[in-house]
């Protein structure tokens, strides 16, 4: 893979690599999807309106919705975006 992200040619070495930058992202993008969540919770909490944390966040009213209410003890997997 080039610096301007074009691919060359791959081999299972690049390929390997490509795979774990990626899978490292992902790990990334959990945590801040947590931290974001607990962001979300800590706005609502403060009297942020949900408008606002929408707009902030790109979110939905619906997501957001069940983003805090999860933080009320509902199952954990409702903070994914859908």
């Amino acid at each position: 893979m080039t610096m301007d992200g074009t691919l060359c040619a791959m081999d299972k070495r690049s390929l390997t690599q490509v795979a774990s930058r990626f899978r490292e992202a992902e790990v990334r993008a959990e945590i801040l999807r947590q931290e974001l969540a607990v962001a979300i919770r800590q706005a609502d909490a403060d009297g942020v309106t949900q408008k606002d944390i929408c707009e902030a966040t790109g979110y939905t009213r619906q997501q957001v919705r069940r983003i805090v209410k999860a933080g009320d003890g509902e199952d954990a997997e409702a903070v994914a975006p859908e």
